[in-house]
């Protein structure tokens, strides 16, 4: 090749067109733009003996392609022929020209030594590939352009599902997000999505990005079986709730001293290991959104089941007469009974009432108790929040006597469950907690100390054998009066419900199982209720930004300030000021806020 190669010759360099302007050792070409270069013979490939006299000179000339390509089915002509036919000429710019049209690929392929006619099939199919290729450019570029002006429409949804999956952490790259140089986080894809419309502003993810379970389970309900049951309709029994409360669980009725605390005996359907089981140990409690709940078991059980809902409902029942303040003579027993919802505002205004104030006297009784074992009080502001009909509601939860009575009364039965299944070698789950590191441990009276000293607790476990919980001041508890609402209520009363009724009780290693599951999604359900609690109340802030209201100084850090909005209930940090002090209140007004972030900041008016 480099004998027929010389000064003026068309020649290809790494599929550029070059002009030979020396033949040396070294082979020198000129490349577009005029710089030059010397190379190696077999660097170079020719294709035109020349003379061309300029780069310049390439241009296409007329092209009757398809006739050629007729001509030549069936054969393998050489690269001069096809420029002939193709052209009526072969020179430098038909010689380029040719080499165009053999890396187009439609009609011919190959190389100058080697050239290829595509089959009328094959140009067929390359045909209909090119087309659609064109077609799905069209597509992506009028997408872009939609996404770039929020004007989306339905089908784009799809395409932006994998930025959703970047969004919620399931996904980390995003050939969308690369486009539009924005960073494949869960944060920068929130911003994005709700910048072009496809997340509304109000559209909660953070249930999805927590890995909650977001469907209640639809499954068959049985009916209750025929057994003996203690019969308490004749006391007057009460399920004091939140108003809005839908699975009222518990109730409280008093049998002259006798304290009794009804559960809802979820455990008589619910058998271990059956499909309801499944579904309950799956989900691990109830999911409390403020758009919605998503039950751990069927809305259909809790209607059946739920104390209140029927005129008379099956419970398990804990029963305690207290000796200075202490749970004594403790049964637990399958009855039926008769229950009266109220409101804890309702309640409240009852407890001059002879039952109420006794159930008032009994339950301040044990609190005492509890307190004089350094139980924490710790009264930091909560409220509940709501979407109703689109609007959201934060209702500030007031303390009142009426929910410590309940409060109370619950951790009397738990109490008095772990005694009863310790006494009895009964394996259940027990809540513990450790005590703090050595520190002073008091009362604290002000929100400021009440939130230093919660900072103090140590996380409370889950065991099977009955340990200490400091923040209750109970030797020994365990959660057992919400079954309908948390797995780990319900695996209590699955082991007290088999031994008072003559079963077999599970042993401790499948509790630990059961444990170690119910940890893992109990931890998703608390993340997806506290940052879906934080998301409807950044919106509220949202839809009203000139929103001005008291925040309480918590915490002093290095350089920022820890502030409680009471009326919120939301727990802020800001710039540390130097006129803060604790427990003061400041006025602030809302500045901005980051949903995908869920960060908000305000300034002290």
């Amino acid at each position: 090749m480099s004998a027929s190669i010389r000064a003026g010759s068309l020649v290809l360099y790494k599929i550029h067109p070059t002009r030979v302007s020396a033949v040396g050792e070294k082979i020198e070409i000129e490349l577009a733009g005029g710089k030059s270069r010397k190379v190696r013979p077999k660097d170079i490939s020719l294709l035109h003996p020349g003379p061309l006299h300029s780069l310049a000179a390439l241009d296409a000339p007329e092209a009757n392609v398809e006739e050629a390509w007729e001509l030549l089915q069936g054969e393998q002509p050489a690269f001069e022929e096809l420029a002939e036919l193709v052209f009526g000429e072969f020179t430098p710019a038909s010689a380029w020209a040719t080499w165009e049209l053999l890396q187009g690929g439609l009609y011919f392929t190959g190389a100058p030594g080697a050239v290829k006619v595509n089959s009328p099939e094959q140009v067929a199919a390359l045909r209909a590939e090119r087309e659609r290729k064109q077609r799905e450019a069209e597509e992506w570029e009028g997408f872009l352009a939609r996404v770039e002006q929020a004007a989306l429409e339905e089908e784009d949804r799809k395409r932006l599902a994998e930025v959703e999956r970047v969004a919620l952490g399931d996904a980390a790259k995003s050939r969308i997000l690369d486009h539009f140089k924005v960073e494949a986080t869960p944060e920068a894809a929130h911003r994005f999505l709700l910048r072009c419309g496809y997340w509304a502003a109000e559209y909660n993810p953070w249930p999805r990005r927590a890995g909650a379970v977001l469907e209640s389970p639809e499954i068959g309900v049985p009916a209750l079986p025929e057994e003996d049951r203690l019969d308490l309709t004749h006391l007057e029994a009460w399920a004091i709730d939140d108003v809005g409360n839908q699975d009222p669980d518990d109730a409280i009725s008093l049998d002259g001293d006798y304290l009794w605390v009804h559960v809802a005996d979820v455990a008589a359907l619910v058998r271990p290991d059956g499909h309801l089981d499944q579904a309950a140990r799956e989900r691990a409690s109830n999911l409390y959104l403020p758009e919605c709940t998503v039950t751990m078991l069927p809305p259909a059980l809790t209607e059946q089941l739920g104390l209140g809902l029927q005129p008379v409902s099956p419970a398990l029942s804990i029963g305690v007469r207290l000796v200075d303040g202490e749970p004594r003579d403790i049964r637990v027993e399958r009855t039926w009974v008769k229950v009266s919802r109220t409101s804890y505002e309702a309640a409240n205004e009852r407890l001059n009432e002879p039952l109420f104030a006794r159930l008032a006297e009994l339950t301040a009784a044990y609190r005492a108790r509890r307190l004089a074992r350094n139980a924490a009080r710790i009264d930091l502001p909560e409220a509940a929040v709501r979407v109703i009909d689109g609007e959201v509601v934060i209702r500030p939860l007031p303390k009142m006597p009426a929910r410590d009575l309940v409060t109370d009364a619950m951790l009397m039965a738990g109490e008095a469950v772990a005694r009863f299944a310790e006494a009895n070698d009964l394996p259940i789950p027990y809540a513990m907690q450790p005590e703090p590191e050595p520190e002073e441990i008091r009362q604290p009276q002000t929100l400021a100390e009440m939130y230093a000293y919660r900072r103090l607790f140590k996380p409370s476990n889950t065991v099977l054998h009955p340990e200490p919980h400091f923040g209750l001041g109970l030797e020994r508890y365990a959660r057992a009066t919400s079954p309908l609402r948390r797995y780990a209520d319900l695996l209590v009363h699955q082991q007290l419900r088999a031994f008072v009724s003559g079963g077999d009780p599970m042993s401790r290693e499948t509790l630990a199982e059961r444990i170690a599951g119910i940890d893992v999604a109990g931890g998703r359900i608390r993340r997806a209720e506290r940052q879906s609690n934080l998301h409807w109340k950044l919106i509220y802030l949202q839809r009203h930004p000139g929103w001005e209201g008291e925040g309480v100084v918590a915490a002093l850090e290095e350089r920022k300030a820890v502030l409680i909005i009471p009326e919120l209930a939301m727990e802020i940090r800001m710039r540390l000021h130097d006129r803060f002090a604790l427990d003061q209140t400041v006025r602030l007004r809302l500045r901005d806020l980051d949903l995908a972030t869920q960060d908000v900041w305000f300034r002290v008016v």
